[in-house]
């Protein structure tokens, strides 16, 4: 008797490692550095089980054919199982990467953003930025330091999830970026230059959400990398201006 599984091999666990060793190798001669690919690879592995277990928790377990109440509640109850065990996994392979949520050593500091971190966030940012307005970036030596000052404000763990984040408040607060871009942004009257010259990168999106998110931390990571104060002020005061 065929079954829906029969004749179909899903990857092994030798099979796994060897991808997961190839795409190492690959990244390496490309110049990204093997504790960066490592991240990488833990974070799309621990995304694919959190969107597994998502999926699977919203779909709810159905019960084949009608074998009775005691058969449908044991079935229920193994599927439930299941994705509890699912969800635990996925939970796991997350801390591997991030390590436990929370911040570092019970200080309230964080660890500084690596490379790859920074890396995400312009990836993120980027396409946000130019739903909004046209290309007129800072220098990428600025960006960084910027991006990095927003990252200091988070845990590895919330780093992980940032990119959500930003697309969620640059969902929730459209109408008021698109007011404030045509306003202050590359398309208008101002200069590149002033206390207006962060709406001219697309580092702006992710500091103004650390702004209304995480005033206090994101201060104090500007002034420790030593950016100029008149950048948060001139974004707060484009941020009420547009309001």
């Amino acid at each position: 008797m065929s079954t829906a599984h029969e004749g179909r091999r899903w990857p092994d666990a030798v099979s796994v490692d060897n991808a997961r060793t190839t795409l190492l190798q690959l990244l390496a001669r490309a110049g990204v550095p093997s504790g960066d690919a490592r991240q990488l690879i833990g974070l799309v592995e621990a995304g694919a089980l959190a969107l597994a277990h998502e999926e699977l928790g919203s779909a709810g377990p159905s019960v084949p054919g009608d074998k009775g109440e005691e058969y449908r509640s044991g079935w229920l109850d193994g599927a439930e199982a299941l994705l509890e065990e699912l969800g635990a996994v996925a939970e796991r392979t997350l801390v591997g990467v991030t390590g436990p949520d929370g911040d570092q050593g019970g200080t309230g500091a964080h660890p500084r953003a690596r490379r790859m971190e920074v890396e995400r966030v312009k990836v993120a940012v980027t396409p946000l930025y130019l739903s909004f307005t046209a290309v007129s970036e800072l220098d990428p030596e600025v960006t960084e330091e910027v991006l990095v000052a927003v990252l200091g404000t988070m845990s590895p763990r919330m780093r992980a999830g940032y990119a959500g984040r930003l697309t969620e408040f640059a969902t929730l607060h459209r109408g008021r970026l698109e007011r404030l871009f045509a306003e202050f942004g590359p398309d208008s009257a101002t200069q590149v230059h002033g206390r207006y010259s962060l709406l001219h990168s697309a580092t702006s999106v992710a500091v103004l959400e650390r702004l209304l998110a995480s005033p206090q931390a994101l201060r104090e990571q500007w002034d420790a990398a030593e950016l100029p104060p008149a950048w948060l002020d001139g974004l707060s005061t484009a941020w009420t201006t547009s309001a």
